[in-house]
């Protein structure tokens, strides 16, 4: 009988006792904050990508539905490609002054980060 979930079981190997089922803890998902509590930073980012400038939204603190919407949303407004990675929101090209407006004018909480 193999587990699907062995790393999971916190290092409970062996119980003697026959009606004994292990709980696994479930992941909480993270609360979307409102966007007044919301502390993103947009900076712009070319490193690894072949001299090829992206924009970064850092620092979203909520549901990955949220932020793909929000990414979508940005996406939408720019006119452009991208993409939501490691909890960043990746806009080819370069649109902080864009996207800071587009945030402010959503009542979220942003900075500019970087040159």
């Amino acid at each position: 009988m193999a587990d699907k979930n062995k790393k999971g079981r916190q290092g409970v190997v062996f119980s003697t006792d026959p009606d004994f089922n292990y709980s696994y803890e479930s992941e909480e998902q993270a609360q979307t904050l409102p966007p007044q509590q919301q502390n993103l930073k947009v900076q712009l980012d070319k490193k690894a990508r072949a001299g090829k400038q992206v924009t970064l939204v850092t620092g979203f603190i909520g549901t990955e539905e949220d932020l793909k919407e929000l990414g979508k949303m940005l996406k939408n407004k720019c006119g452009v490609g991208g993409t939501i990675k490691d909890q960043e929101i990746v806009i080819q090209g370069d649109f902080r002054d864009k996207i800071l407006q587009i945030l402010m004018q959503a009542n979220y909480k942003v900075k500019k980060v970087g040159g």
